[in-house]
């Protein structure tokens, strides 16, 4: 799961939440279930904190990088 792209991801956590939601899991499980959903949450916010950092910087015709979160 660790090297799953953030689709793969997303779609996970997106069936932990339904389960969760049908509310047909017991508390121990619920409890497994929402810890693996903070990890799937974690993994695709440091995906999608790179594509920013990546999008951020785009190469200009002189084949520098240009990075725009400066001011």
């Amino acid at each position: 799961m660790e090297n799953e792209s953030f689709e793969a991801n997303m779609a996970e956590l997106e069936k932990i939440v339904e389960k969760l939601e049908n509310g047909d899991v017991n508390l121990d499980d619920a409890i497994v279930e929402f810890e693996k959903a903070m990890k799937l949450i974690k993994r695709c916010d440091e995906k999608l904190k790179t594509a920013e950092d990546t999008i951020a910087k785009i190469v200009d015709e002189n084949k520098e990088v240009v990075d725009f979160n400066q001011e």
